[in-house]
């Protein structure tokens, strides 16, 4: 007689040596973490960070440094452009006269005061004359109307040796026409800078 086991019977025992260690083994356990490289990592990470913050910080102020070095630089031209354009003032005279009129005093006054705050700056003052005369007397009456103004600097405590003169008398006429308004702007005194005008600094108050 045979004696057959049941399916379900033989699907128990099946399941049992399963469970008892028939089965595939167990994944393996995860590598322990280690603490030390995690802050390591953190660290460098923190210090690449701080690296580029103090970068930054540096590049800002760079910049800020390069603007406000271009706006410095930019008034201190525009300083001297307005200064020099009043030095550079021209006064006028009456007809066949070398003396400082009394409207033209404090455009003198002025230009010391531009001279006594640039103790480096030194001039030249170049006197002319309208094209009545003849150029002999033209030549001479310019250097009479040059060294005028320069009297006039000289004794209000500007030193000689910083104001040169000189004369074109009728060469250079302002304004070539010859009517009576042409001769008086012809009647001058031209005020140049020989030296020292790079960098010109307003006296306080101008």
């Amino acid at each position: 007689m045979r004696l057959t086991v049941p399916l379900s019977a033989g699907i128990a025992v099946i399941l049992v040596a399963y469970a008892c260690g028939g089965g595939p083994p167990p994944p393996p356990p995860p590598p322990p973490v280690n603490q030390d490289s995690i802050d390591a990592e953190r660290a460098r990470r923190d210090s690449i960070a701080r690296e580029r913050a103090r970068e930054d910080s540096l590049r800002r102020a760079r910049e800020a440094a390069d603007a406000a070095a271009r706006d410095s630089i930019a008034r201190v031209r525009r300083e001297t452009e307005r200064v020099r354009g009043m030095l550079e003032t021209m006064i006028n005279f009456e007809y066949d006269q070398s003396q400082v009129r009394q409207q033209d005093a404090s455009v003198l006054d002025q230009k010391l005061g531009i001279l006594r705050a640039n103790p480096g700056l030194r001039i030249q003052i170049t006197g002319h004359a309208d094209e009545r005369g003849s150029d002999e007397y033209n030549l001479a009456l310019g250097n009479r109307r040059a060294l005028a103004a320069r009297q006039y600097l000289i004794d209000r405590g500007i030193s000689g040796d910083r104001i040169s003169t000189n004369s074109l008398g009728e060469e250079r006429p302002l304004d070539p026409r010859s009517n009576e308004e042409a001769w008086a702007r012809n009647r001058r005194d031209e005020f140049s800078i020989t030296a020292g005008g790079d960098v010109l600094r307003a006296p306080s108050g101008m």
